[in-house]
This record gives C-alpha cells, structure tokens and sequence, in this order.
C-alpha cells in the first residue's frame, strides 16, 4: 500500500514513521525545514516507552512529484484543509481514500469538495503526540482511532485500518464517527486553548478549582451545542470525559499549545469558533467558548 502523509507536524511524524514499517509512505508538506530532516536521516521518533527510532520515508513538497496513492492521511491543521483537500486529489489513485484525523468540525466538506463524497473518510484519533524538532516527534500517548465507513468505502477503511492495526496503532472502523468527532472538540475545546493561554500541560489544568472551573464550563457549553445539532457524544458527562483525557494524556503539550509557542496560527476558529457559530445558530449560549475563542485569536493578533 502507498500512503501520502499530508502534513509535517507531531502526528504527521508519527503516522508516517509507523506506517512506513509496512507500507510506503511519502510525506507531504510545506515545511521545509522537516522535509530535508526526514529527507536525511529518516522520521525519528521517540516512544511512549522510551525507545528511539527512525524509518526512511520518501517526501515532497510537490504533490505533482508523489507517485499515486492508495490513502491520502490528512494530518495538517485545520486553517491549512483547502490546500491539503486540493493535493490529496492530485495524489489519490482513482480508487483511492481520503483520511481525515484532524481537530476541528469543519473539515470533512473542504476535503469532500475536492475528492468527492465517496472518496473521503472522516475518522478521529486520540493520540498524542509532541513535535521535539523537524522530522522528530514524541508518542506521548498511544490512543485509539476511529475511522468511519459505509458500502461506498468499505474495503478502503478497511485496509487502512489493519494497516494501522499492523503497525501497532490501536485503530477501528465504525458505521459513524459524528458522535466521536463532537466528543474529541468538546475535549480539544476545553483543553487545548488554555492549555495555550496558561502555557501548561494537559494534565496541570486538573491542578486548582479556578483551572478545572474554566475547563468544566467550556465542556458543558460544547457538550450542550452538541446535542441541540442532533449529535449524542459517547461520553457519560462532558467534566468526567474531558478530565480523563487530561489524565490519559498528562504529559501531553497540545498542538495549539505548541503553535502558540512558535507563533504559528491556531485552530481555534474550527474548534471554540465552529462551536460559538453552531451555538448563535441554535440559540445555545457559550460566553465561555466565545472569550476563550477571542482571546486566543487575540495571542495570534499579537504575534502577527
């Protein structure tokens, strides 16, 4: 199976290093500086249990140079999907799959504009992972992922997810992921952007009552918004999911965390912001989502 990794970053690394244990993979991207690292010694990554290893992908910055493929794994950031969707059509074979892992809510319909409806998986993974430099990246935690499937796409999700099985990544295909997909944003929505605000790891915003406070009632707001949109989280209580998660992934330095400390854009407007604008739409207040929204845009304004 050929894979192309659409993206450079923490997860970007890590998919492409596990995934070119068995397949061939190429990573795709924009950065250069990560390309010419993989491009010389390989993705280095270093895992939750301390070992350290690289595996030699191939990359391009160019999608007219990426030999066609049979998945299109779409890791970049959510303000960077239109050209991401753009390339994955350049690089998909006819039969191929489009996979999306991203954060966000507003993925799916920029990539299913560009592939097609019936060429695109939305899937939803909870491993974390830390980018320590170009081309090298920490597994913090080694979680699920969920890809969805129905008739159309089948054998594709099928094969990318015993792909992923074989390589040591716990993964599954499901009938829907909706559910999953608004229980990961209620979960980044909470803690990602303070985690970026207080500069702290996920599992300190369980440290003090004012921390968890502010988490709880972000988690509610989205949990709320939510199932007013007709979508049912497979989470017992929003407070009780979104602290298991700061637990499961203590170590972890979120990804807008990690944009934030290298001035780079957040995702904000496809987390906190989708889930303000489906609240307005719905008649569901979410002032807490909406002042941490404004206030990490406010950070990004700032180092413009």
């Amino acid at each position: 199976m050929r894979v192309a990794v659409l993206g450079t970053g923490a997860l970007g690394c890590v998919f492409s290093a596990r995934l070119a244990e068995l397949a061939e993979v190429w990573m795709l991207g924009t950065w250069q500086e990560g390309l010419a690292a993989v491009q010389r010694g390989g993705v280095c990554i270093e895992e939750p249990d301390g070992r350290v290893h690289a595996e030699r992908v191939f990359t391009s910055s160019d999608p007219g140079a990426v030999p066609a493929a049979d998945i299109a794994l779409i890791l970049v950031k959510s303000y960077q999907t239109d050209r991401a969707a753009a390339w994955a059509s350049q690089v998909l074979l006819a039969s191929g799959l489009a996979v999306t892992l991203q954060n966000g809510l507003d993925n799916g319909t920029k990539i299913a504009a560009a592939v097609g409806e019936n060429r695109v998986a939305l899937g939803v993974t909870y491993a974390g992972a830390t980018l320590l430099g170009p081309g090298r990246a920490r597994l913090v935690a080694n979680l699920p992922t969920h890809v969805a499937s129905h008739d159309s796409i089948a054998p594709g999700v099928s094969a990318f997810v015993s792909l992923l099985r074989d390589v040591g990544l716990e993964a599954h295909a499901t009938g829907a992921v909706e559910g999953r997909l608004w229980a990961k944003a209620i979960a980044n929505a909470a803690i990602n952007p303070l985690t970026a605000l207080w500069r702290v790891t996920n599992g300190e915003l369980l440290e003090g009552v004012d921390r968890r406070r502010v988490m709880t009632n972000l988690a509610q707001e989205a949990l709320r918004v939510s199932l007013a949109s007709g979508v049912e989280p497979p989470i017992e209580d929003a407070i009780t999911y979104v602290e298991s998660v700061c637990r499961a992934t203590a170590a972890n330095r979120s990804s807008m965390l990690q944009d934030v400390e290298r001035g780079r854009p957040t995702e904000i407007d496809s987390i906190n912001g989708v889930i303000v604008g489906q609240g307005l739409r719905l008649g569901i207040p979410t002032p807490f989502n909406e002042a941490i929204w404004l206030l990490v845009r406010g950070l990004a304004a700032a180092s413009g």
